[in-house]
């Protein structure tokens, strides 16, 4: 579950991780008085203007601007707030700001001492620790870094048994030059870092900028979240910060109705009940010339009820040209899937594209014949083979 920048601070902040002060608006009329509250706790006279999407490259975009007053501040809300914020990472759909974070500028205007770095955390799945990445090119596409500079990019593996210590941590502030007060800040920095992403079961930390300001202090000038969907049920006040506005609408559908699907780019629609069948289902696909447009997964308990929703939700992708059922009847019986496609088919009508049926296990010949006689354009087959036939005859 990804999270806005604002959510990142708070649960950093919360932990004691240095992080400017903000505060999120959703209404232009708030902004002035929020660029003043923030003015009362620090001081500052310039702020910060930041859309609030689950994307990068805002300021490329147009969503990040510096205010010098509170009228540039009511300005540059009311241009952010609502706009259609395009980015490298948005496509060129873009997405909608609802919400702007009004934050203090740390950046002092002609001062030559301030550095940007990046650090991020995540699991290293090849060997089963988290790492940490970081460079002294903060600011950056850390990917072009990677391709133009790959020196420039440090790590440290870290022994889930220990987590991180101290010679870690200092570690990292020498590879990034930093010396005296800043060397400190930074080690203080990194191991907060590192805490927070283990205690909030989190699967990615991106701070990029890390900042350091003229006076020596390390803040986190953004922050790119990820959290684990399977620990969330451990983190209820985390739960709670789900945007689904920033989510793909029919991802949001497929959870309601208790579905695994994700969207891919392709032309052949896949309804499936099983991870491990559903990859083998897409390999199929894949093979007999086609390209999976979705994983899907309806579960072991697939009815009536799951094969329409399914149904629904793969239609709505004006890519898909046909589409493949793919059940194997252990848990679930496959007549009982068949009557549920057939019911589903009835039900949503104007499918005109071709509806392949693979039906394996338990009741499989009688599904076939149920679905041979439905009269309906469903083509059945027995064998992943056959299903795979169909496909190159369809597509």
């Amino acid at each position: 579950m990804n999270i806005h920048e604002y959510q990142g601070k708070e649960i950093l902040r919360n932990n004691g991780v240095a992080v400017p002060v903000g505060i999120v608006i959703s209404d232009p009329g708030e902004a002035v008085d929020a660029a003043k509250k923030v003015q009362e706790l620090t001081g500052t006279d310039c702020w910060a203007v930041k859309a609030q999407i689950h994307a990068g490259g805002r300021g490329k975009g147009g969503g990040v601007k510096i205010a010098k007053n509170f009228d540039e501040v009511a300005i540059y809300a009311r241009q952010i707030l609502g706009m259609n914020l395009v980015t490298h990472q948005t496509g060129p759909e873009g997405k909608i700001v609802r919400k702007v974070l009004i934050e203090q500028s740390i950046f002092y205007p002609g001062e030559s001492k301030i550095q940007e770095f990046y650090m991020s955390i995540l699991l290293n799945r090849a060997t089963g620790r988290n790492i940490i990445m970081y460079s002294t090119e903060g600011g950056m596409d850390i990917e072009e870094v990677a391709e133009k500079t790959p020196h420039l990019i440090f790590k440290e593996e870290i022994d889930p048994k220990t987590g991180i210590l101290p010679f870690q941590a200092r570690k990292v502030a020498f590879n990034l030059g930093l010396s005296g007060k800043a060397f400190k800040q930074m080690v203080q920095f990194t191991v907060g870092l590192y805490n927070t992403y283990e205690k909030c079961d989190a699967s990615l930390f991106e701070i990029n900028p890390v900042f350091k300001t003229s006076d020596d202090l390390i803040l986190a000038a953004d922050s790119k979240v990820n959290l684990d969907d399977n620990a969330l049920y451990r983190h209820p006040e985390l739960a709670v910060m789900r945007d689904v506005f920033e989510e793909d609408p029919t991802e949001v559908e497929a959870g309601e109705n208790n579905l695994n699907f994700v969207k891919l780019d392709g032309n052949v629609g896949c309804m499936v009940n099983g991870a491990g069948l559903a990859m083998a289902t897409m390999d199929i696909i894949k093979l007999s010339g086609g390209l999976p447009a979705n994983f899907l997964d309806v579960g072991g308990g697939a009815n009536a009820k799951t094969v329409e929703a399914g149904f629904r939700i793969i239609l709505k992708d004006p890519n898909v040209k046909a589409i493949l059922i793919n059940i194997f009847g252990g848990i679930v019986r496959c007549d009982r899937v068949a009557e549920g496609v057939v019911e589903a088919y009835h039900k949503i009508g104007g499918i005109n594209i071709p509806v392949i049926v693979r039906l394996q296990g338990t009741n499989a010949k009688e599904a076939k014949e149920l679905i041979d006689k439905s009269g309906l354009k469903v083509y059945s087959a027995i064998t992943l083979q056959e299903a795979a036939d169909l496909v190159t005859k369809l597509v």
